[in-house]
């Protein structure tokens, strides 16, 4: 795992970062040839989402997100989109590819493991295809499962450090 993927996921809800440090170990294991995982985006603040959704709205540019404010997963730190780095060095969102040649797109490869531990994959979506984006599906709390949409993590509690309680 690289120190920007290790950074990135710091940053995550505290609930999760483990979770994701072991999805993407087994991800890299997987990946037995030259592709290894990067988290290019994890927790994202009300501000840098509001930067995103304006673009192809009010800033030039091809629309990136239908998410406004506090309606991304991202914003909650239960999100996280990635790319494949090629040879330690390229940065690849190549979902076809097989660089370890085991008849496997290395992409879909993750995205098993992904759903294996829970996240929903934006590549599943029907209006918004975001095939970078993994996110937590359902989180257990004392009350049960809570479902991970927006409408429901903006109206939890949250802690000292900003992050929802569940």
């Amino acid at each position: 795992m690289d120190k920007v993927t290790l950074q990135r996921i710091e940053k995550l809800h505290p609930l999760v970062r483990e979770e994701v440090k072991q999805i993407i170990k087994e991800c890299d294991k997987a990946l037995t040839g030259k592709a290894k995982i990067r988290i290019t985006q994890g927790l994202r603040s009300f501000e840098e989402q509001e930067k995103l959704y304006a673009i192809g709205r009010i800033t030039s540019g091809k629309k990136v997100t239908n998410a406004k404010a506090g309606q991304s997963i991202h914003n909650y730190g239960l999100a996280v989109d990635m790319c494949l780095i090629i040879n330690g060095k390229v940065a690849s969102w190549d979902t076809a590819k097989d660089w370890d040649n085991d008849k496997v797109a290395d992409w879909y490869e993750c995205v098993k493991i992904f759903a294996k531990h829970g996240w929903d994959w934006g590549g599943n979506w029907k209006l918004f295809k975001d095939l970078p984006h993994f996110e937590k599906k359902n989180f257990p709390s004392k009350k049960g499962l809570v479902k991970t949409t927006w409408r429901v993590l903006s109206k939890l509690k949250m802690d000292k450090d900003g992050y929802v309680v569940f």
